[in-house]
């Protein structure tokens, strides 16, 4: 359903980024798998038989120079997941301003570089699409993450805004935002949970999978099942949406 149709992917090389690469390679697309350890994402590129390419995103000559060579390899993008994102937790009294920095340039400039670096291949081609991997967080308040809190939602204002910029051109513009989801990233926030309250792992694991209505974590196939339906030609005409993806929280 997507025969050789050029994928970019930030954040490729775990997680929904590497569950995201083989689903739509599945579907015959053409991966490229963008990450800065170049271990991670080249082991996806084996299993997709995709392109590894490291990148360092909060650096737009990086970017440029990684779209290049995803070019090289697989022709214009036509599909851009902006995946990659960090995750941190503080008292907003304590909340340090390099933290603050760190979380915004990562998880909201980079996307922006991401998204405007690809836009002149968006923009020729057809049916493309822009789909940004934000969070439950984007849509409401987190104690003790303000800044991760707000740099999804500035995700989210970004999206919703280019998605009326080019409502009549052939990109679409959309965001996933899951719960908490088993990813590596939530393993280092149970971690940095069980260091703070003195729980074991598995006991910070089970209070991090309860802020899902459901009581558990979202599996990354589940979200990039949906991502991999926002990719097909028949979702050509959904544009500006913010899907939820947590097991029915706000239900």
């Amino acid at each position: 359903m997507l025969e050789n149709r050029h994928a970019l992917i930030t954040g490729g090389g775990s997680g929904i980024g590497a569950s995201t690469a083989a689903h739509l390679a599945a579907a015959g697309a053409k991966c490229s798998l963008l990450g800065r350890r170049s271990g991670p994402i080249e082991q996806v590129a084996g299993e997709t038989s995709g392109k590894a390419i490291p990148c360092d995103v909060t650096d737009r000559k990086a970017i440029e120079a990684a779209y290049e060579s995803a070019r090289h390899a697989h022709g214009p993008i036509e599909l851009l997941i902006v995946n990659a994102g960090i995750a941190d937790s503080a008292p907003f009294a304590k909340l340090a301003a390099d933290d603050w920095d760190r979380i915004i340039a990562v998880n909201l400039t980079a996307a922006f570089h991401c998204a405007q670096a690809a836009l002149p291949d968006l923009l020729e081609g057809k049916d493309t699409r822009i789909i940004f991997v934000a969070s439950v967080a984007g849509l409401r308040g987190t104690p003790y993450a303000a800044h991760y809190a707000a740099s999804k939602h500035g995700l989210l204002g970004l999206m919703r805004s280019m998605a009326k910029e080019f409502a009549k051109s052939p990109l679409t513009v959309n965001a996933i935002c899951p719960g908490y989801v088993d990813t590596p990233m939530t393993d280092q926030s149970a971690s940095r949970v069980a260091a703070k309250t003195g729980r074991s792992e598995a006991e910070s694991r089970e209070a991090i999978a309860a802020f899902n209505a459901n009581g558990r974590l979202v599996h990354p196939d589940g979200v990039a099942t949906q991502i991999f339906t926002l990719c097909l030609p028949q979702s050509r005409d959904v544009n500006g949406a913010a899907l939820v993806i947590d097991g029915g929280s706000d239900a």
